[in-house]
């Protein structure tokens, strides 16, 4: 995303948590878009050293990584190797996650490839229904948590959503898995030193499992970039200013939101 796009993500409003979607294709939103070849590589490296933390699937949701990977097929992505799930996630830029239905109708996580989550770990998730993943987020199961079920309920096999999630970083690394001890953004603030952190996330429902495919793609843009863009600037520091002082500490904003937002 262009840094002369990131107004479409910070409305004329005060923050608010949301459930805003667009249509969009799966395989565009998976091709690849890194010339370099520096994000698969790294994408392979985390999974070689550590298989379990950013590769892993249940049994019960091996089905669905072998139908994703026969989309990723005749998209002409080349995926070799014995496990599925490591493959697929060192050939796709972006992380990817499935998930199912459970007896009850509750969504759970049954694994994926997440190499470059945001602050959270697969292997403490997996298994685990989306309330319960969702329950560290400040009211967001009391707002929209119903709105999130009976999407993903009512979703039509193929047909793709995108959605955006943004917050503040105080690296340009893409991998920040807790186990890595990276701190969070603080005093004192300087925006060529903070990045914002945008995950581009896309859903899709799976024809033959019946599951759910979940994208993500992250984006970095340093902040004196985005100041750069005034409209922006104007919409990140409003919604910087009007989020509850839980979700401030959620994003680990607290201490220097203030600051932030003067410097914005």
């Amino acid at each position: 995303m262009p840094v002369s796009e990131l107004a479409a993500l910070f409305p004329d409003e005060d923050f608010r948590l949301h459930l805003t979607l667009r249509r969009g294709g799966p395989r565009e939103f998976f091709a690849a878009q890194d010339a370099s070849g520096r994000v698969l590589a790294e994408r392979r490296r985390w999974i070689a050293d550590t298989p379990g933390r950013y590769a892993a699937v249940e049994k019960n949701g091996e089905a669905m990584v072998r139908e994703f990977a026969g989309w990723c097929r005749e998209w002409g992505v080349s995926a070799v190797g014995a496990n599925a799930v490591e493959a697929l996630g060192g050939a796709l830029e972006p992380d990817f996650l499935v998930l199912s239905a459970d007896a009850e109708g509750r969504f759970r996580l049954r694994g994926g490839a997440l190499c470059f989550p945001t602050g959270w770990a697969l292997e403490e998730k997996i298994g685990r229904t989306m309330e319960e993943i969702h329950g560290v987020v400040p009211a967001l199961n009391a707002t929209i948590g119903g709105s999130i079920r009976q999407f993903m309920e009512r979703l039509r096999p193929g047909i793709g959503f995108l959605r955006d999630n943004w917050g503040i970083a105080a690296t340009d690394e893409l991998n920040l898995h807790p186990a890595r001890g990276i701190p969070g953004p603080g005093l004192p603030v300087e925006l060529e030193r903070l990045w914002l952190r945008v995950e581009h996330q896309i859903l899709v429902r799976l024809p033959e499992t019946d599951g759910v495919l979940f994208g993500i793609r992250v984006r970095l843009h340093r902040l004196d970039a985005v100041k750069a863009d005034g409209v922006a600037a104007r919409g990140l520091a409003r919604a910087l200013a009007t989020m509850s002082p839980e979700m401030a500490a959620y994003k680990r904003l607290d201490a220097m939101r203030d600051e932030l937002v003067r410097a914005l």
